[in-house]
C-alpha cells in the first residue's frame, strides 16, 4: 500500500493554519530535519524575514558533534536558537513542527529551546 505523497503537505498546511490562528503576532520557531541534520529558525511572518537561525551544519557544531542526526544535537540546536533569540529580545514564540510529529529530535529541540528560555 503506497503512502499518499500529499499527506505530508496536507499535515504541514494544517499545522501552519493552526499556528497562524493562535500566533497573535508572535514570531514562529520553525523546525526542519533531514536524515543527517536539523535546522531551526525564528521567523517574523508579518515582515517575512528570518530573525535568527541555528543548525547542526554550523562550523562550531560540526567540530563538536559526532553527528547532526541525534537527540543530543537537536537539544544543542534548541539551546542555541533560544540564546540567539534572547539576544534579539525574543522570549515568546509559537512552535511550528511542520509535518513532523512531536517526538524524538523535534521534541529534543523544543526542550532545548525551553531550557534556553523560550516560551511556547
Amino acid at each position: 500500500m503506497a503512502k499518499d505523497v500529499n499527506a505530508a503537505a496536507r499535515r504541514k498546511a494544517r499545522v501552519r493554519r493552526s499556528i497562524r490562528a493562535r500566533a497573535y503576532g508572535r514570531p514562529r520557531l520553525s523546525v526542519f530535519r533531514s536524515s543527517e541534520q536539523i535546522y531551526a529558525q525564528i521567523i517574523d511572518d508579518e515582515k517575512g524575514v528570518t530573525i535568527v537561525s541555528a543548525s547542526t551544519l554550523e562550523k562550531a557544531n560540526r567540530e563538536t558533534l559526532k553527528t547532526g542526526a541525534n537527540k543530543e544535537a537537536a537539544h544543542l540546536v534548541g539551546k542555541q536558537i533560544a540564546e540567539r533569540a534572547a539576544a534579539k529580545g525574543i522570549t515568546e514564540v509559537v512552535f511550528d513542527r511542520g509535518a513532523y510529529i512531536y517526538h524524538g529530535r523535534v521534541q529534543a529541540l523544543a526542550e532545548g529551546a525551553r531550557e534556553g528560555g523560550l516560551q511556547f
